[in-house]
């Protein structure tokens, strides 16, 4: 393999980590988009059940929806972020691995120019 080869690797693996980073990015608004629905449906839940600003049982069964539904998302997400965050590690590493590969010269003999 030579060194062009290597650099046009190293550059598909950035942009795949760069992919994979707006992914996971992505998951955590999720994430957090869903755990602000558990809270909110279960507040609701909560009002219902009290019978607080005269909701009733749509609301209880509405609110009741907003939680199964976050944990849902939740659950989804987190594992999808998990299994992103994993694919990034193990491109970083081939990444590291394929600069370790290529032989860098110093470039010490060139004359030092003031600008």
């Amino acid at each position: 393999m030579t060194e062009d080869d290597q650099t046009d690797e190293i550059s598909q693996i950035e942009d795949r980590i760069e992919r994979l980073a707006e992914i996971a990015e992505r998951c955590r608004k999720y994430i957090l988009a869903s755990k602000i629905a558990i809270g909110g449906g279960g507040a609701l839940l909560l009002f219902a059940i009290l019978g607080l600003f005269g909701t009733g049982q749509t609301a209880a069964l509405g609110s009741i929806a907003l939680v199964l539904g976050g944990i849902v998302s939740l659950g989804s997400n987190v594992s999808t972020l998990r299994q992103t965050e994993s694919a990034i590690g193990d491109a970083e590493a081939l990444r590291s691995q394929l600069i370790g590969r290529i032989d860098l010269r110093v470039v010490a003999d060139a004359p030092m120019k003031l600008v």
